[in-house]
């Protein structure tokens, strides 16, 4: 049974099961780890890394929510047979498109570093008349329209930069400048486009929108972004893995 080094920065603000959790997974992603390799036991894998082992358990929880972990009454637990492509995990849509090797594009559409949306205050716990930073941006796959992304964030962040959301992820800017969302809270379902949706994203009349929005947080549990997106139904979808608790 293979055993995966494993770096825990304990002066980190991120959750030692989440940085448990990220290097297993990696070692999954990158065939380190193969399907169907046994994994190292809980109790093995806790006295080696000298963590709890309610932290360890959960970090491996995490994977077998993912679909990337299997376990197997009497044998125990082992890499999934095939590795979901699409985690129900904290990335952006930049970092899921360049997962799958497609080439991200993003248009800035709308700036607005004093924006007064209650309902975007609420979802971030702040007063509702908080001036906040508003961005509008539309994603596309290489010429195809995928997304159209409204997002709102603290006014700390109100010094973001057009060129920064144009040239990457929004969590990526985030995470340049020490804040690294690791949990969100996401409501992900269907309507029909409304017209300016229908335009910016290439849809026929009668085509769907796949919407979701997130509520994301670092790890003190600071609300620092509230998304509300919507995605072309065709060039799009969302995975999520269950398993028996």
């Amino acid at each position: 049974m293979r055993q995966i080094p494993v770096l825990i920065d304990r002066a980190s603000p991120v959750p030692l099961y989440h940085q448990l959790a990220e290097q297993l997974t990696a070692a999954i992603e990158d065939g380190t780890l193969q399907p169907g390799d046994p994994f190292e036991n809980e109790l093995a894998l806790a006295d080696r890394l000298d963590l709890s082992r309610p932290t360890v358990r959960r970090a491996i929880a995490e994977l077998v929510s993912r679909g990337l972990l299997v376990r197997r009454r009497g044998v125990g637990t082992a890499v999934a047979s095939e590795v979901i492509h699409r985690r129900d995990e904290l990335t952006s849509l930049f970092e899921d498109m360049e997962r799958k090797g497609k080439r991200p594009v993003t248009r800035v559409l709308d700036i607005n570093r004093q924006s007064v949306t209650p309902r975007a205050a609420s979802a971030l716990n702040l007063p509702a008349d908080t001036p906040l930073f508003y961005v509008e941006r539309l994603r596309l796959a290489g010429d195809i329209p995928t997304a159209l992304m409204h997002n709102w964030l603290p006014p700390q962040f109100s010094d973001i930069t057009e060129e920064e959301l144009a040239s990457g992820s929004l969590y990526a800017v985030l995470r340049a400048r020490g804040v690294r969302p690791v949990v969100a809270h996401q409501t992900i379902g269907a309507r029909k486009p409304r017209s300016v949706e229908r335009k910016r994203l290439d849809l026929s009349p009668g085509d769907p929108l796949l919407t979701m929005t997130r509520r994301a947080y670092d790890a003190a549990g600071t609300a620092i972004e509230f998304g509300d997106h919507c995605y072309r139904y065709d060039q799009y979808a969302f995975d999520v893995t269950v398993h028996e608790r």
